[in-house]
């Protein structure tokens, strides 16, 4: 294929998970299923603290943003997928293409943020428990997930815009199933470095920064939880963190993986199920691990849903 620039680019190739027509299948079903539990779990937990005042804490405040940011992201990546594991396309046109890895780069990195507010949340409720409202105010609270979602939708338009002035040569067929940054940029010709400095700076902060300051909230958390005298309290105070740690565990390390440690077309391909973990399978756990185990949303949802869990 020649050589074509912006203007001519009209759409991109995705490339699926597998050629094999029955591991397609599989996958389609699958995928489905994934994404349908995921809209329908997320659903839930929104519904379920939305109409329950008893919920209406700073905790779950943050959790029914999670539950957002969850359903927006599976609804970006899922449905192209499926289509493609479907036999109904896999080209995506640019514009389409630009549309999709804007919003996942602004909900994953929105969701980063997130994690490192609900931490702090954390670390509050159990090293300031007597503080607890005082800190973490309504207005506080508004304030954190208002700036979750606009520093992240900065970063993106910046991002975004950077992106949009290049222009593409060669081949057009993206290695992975999704648009993002570093998919693109490999495609892309012509000077790059504005736009890997300034991913490489988002990356920094957005990322490693956020996950300093995640793990230095449960350093003072764990150290907090240690001098507790009751075995029960701190069994309680342990169940409350884990899951959130093992999620913010698992979520970075896929993300350093591609925002990082990808630049080559062969770590792409090995990116897939990593790319899967955090577009498919971190947002339909996630009710799971935060909430659905939680005595008081599992009263929420029975009170919405009277046959729930009978």
């Amino acid at each position: 294929m020649a050589p074509t620039n912006l203007t001519a680019m009209v759409e991109f190739v995705l490339q699926g998970l597998s050629e094999n027509p029955q591991l397609q299948g599989v996958f389609s079903a699958l995928f489905l299923l994934l994404y349908l539990t995921a809209l329908a779990g997320n659903g839930l937990i929104l519904m379920a603290i939305c109409l329950n005042p008893g919920l209406h804490t700073p905790m779950y405040f943050f959790l029914t943003n999670l539950a957002m940011l969850d359903i927006i992201c599976t609804s970006t990546v899922l449905p192209k997928l499926l289509e493609i594991l479907m036999g109904q396309g896999s080209t995506i046109s640019y514009g389409g293409c630009m549309t999709q890895q804007f919003f996942l780069t602004w909900i994953l990195g929105a969701e980063l943020l997130l994690l490192t507010v609900m931490a702090y949340d954390r670390y509050v409720a159990i090293c300031q428990p007597l503080h607890y409202h005082t800190l973490m105010s309504r207005r506080l609270c508004v304030l954190l997930a208002g700036s979750v979602w606009a520093v992240s939708g900065v970063n993106t338009c910046v991002q975004t815009g950077l992106m949009a002035r290049l222009t593409f040569c060669g081949l057009n067929q993206i290695h992975t199933f999704l648009c993002e940054l570093p998919t693109l940029l490999l495609l892309a010709c012509g000077p790059k470095n504005l736009n890997n400095i300034i991913m490489a700076i988002a990356a920094f902060y957005i990322g490693v920064v956020d996950f300093l300051l995640t793990m230095l909230s449960y350093a003072f958390i764990i150290t907090s939880i240690l001098r507790i005298r009751s075995a029960e309290g701190k069994r309680r105070a342990f169940s409350t963190c884990s899951s959130h740690l093992l999620v913010v565990c698992l979520y970075y390390s896929t993300l350093i993986y591609t925002y990082l440690l990808s630049g080559s077309e062969s770590s792409m391909e090995n990116g897939k199920v990593v790319a899967i973990m955090y577009t498919a399978v971190s947002p339909t756990l996630n009710p799971l691990i935060y909430t659905l185990r939680n005595k008081d949303v599992k009263e929420a949802l029975r009170r919405v849903l009277p046959t729930f869990s009978k």
